[in-house]
């Protein structure tokens, strides 16, 4: 009850959102700042099982040095404290520095165009990391490297991306290697187009993937710690002048997770953001 009375708090409030309120709120896509334009982020991201149930509350600060290369750092707060597996395409307590770099942007007509992003960062756990029961790793950081590629239109959008978080080892202790894959369409209807001074909406269907490995602890691998979970669902966001909001809620489709983990049941997001030039 908790975690819902906070989730109503949040949402009633004027926040900014995280930096995927440019497109998706749960998959990888190519936006990026524009040169010279910082990106104010806020959102909530939360995970559920039958037993338990989490919550992250995200800042992120983004800053475009050119119209292809944007930095982004972000800070972490979780609520709750449910055994889950590992994730990094859902954020948990990490803090991460990403460099996004949109290497291809081609027009292929009026309003269309082809792009790819490839994504390079570093990852610290924060504070509140860690894996209470399964191992005492917490302090070890990793790097992550990834790319998406797509297409956007007027009215049709469409990106397929992945990266792949390797975490360094430390007195025979490491986090598994985490893997993320995501594909996502979205539509906007021509009836929904609106100008800047107008909420301008478009929906989204994302499917997510995450396959983490075992941890090692004290030099051994930890049975029953891996994890492959795959999710669906939709997603909402909207652009007024610098504001935009998202939200939306996924639902696994595949779910193979050892012993250690419980099986997720669901998960949800709502993002605030503001973008100034």
């Amino acid at each position: 009850m908790r975690l819902v009375a906070f989730l109503l708090v949040v949402v009633g409030v004027p926040l900014s959102a995280v930096a995927s309120g440019h497109g998706p709120l749960f998959g990888l896509a190519t936006p990026t700042n524009s040169q010279g334009e910082w990106s104010f982020d806020e959102g909530l991201f939360g995970r559920a099982t039958n037993s338990a149930s989490e919550a992250s509350l995200r800042g992120q600060i983004g800053y475009g040095f050119t119209p292809h290369l944007t930095l982004s750092l972000t800070l972490p707060f979780v609520m709750g404290a449910a055994r889950l597996p590992p994730t990094r395409i859902q954020p948990g307590a990490d803090l991460d520095a990403t460099l996004a770099w949109r290497f291809q942007h081609k027009a292929t007509k009026v309003g269309t165009r082809f792009e790819s992003t490839a994504f390079a960062g570093l990852v610290a756990p924060g504070p509140q990391s860690g894996y209470k029961g399964v191992v005492g790793v917490s302090n070890v950081p990793g790097v992550m490297l990834g790319a998406v590629t797509g297409t956007a239109s007027r009215s049709h959008y469409l990106w397929l991306g992945a990266t792949f978080t390797k975490f360094f080892e430390h007195n025979g202790d490491r986090r598994p290697d985490v893997l993320d894959y995501s594909l996502v369409y979205g539509y906007r209807p021509p009836k929904w187009r609106r100008p800047p001074d107008k909420w301008d909406w478009r929906l989204f269907g994302e499917l997510v993937g995450e396959r983490s490995e075992r941890f090692m602890n004290t030099g051994s691998m930890v049975a029953g710690s891996q994890a492959h979970q795959v999710f669906i669902g939709p997603s909402a966001l909207g652009i007024y002048r610098n504001y935009t909001v998202s939200f939306g809620a996924q639902v696994p489709v595949y779910r193979d997770v050892g012993s250690m983990f419980p099986r997720e049941r669901v998960r949800f997001a709502v993002n605030f953001s503001y973008l100034l030039f």
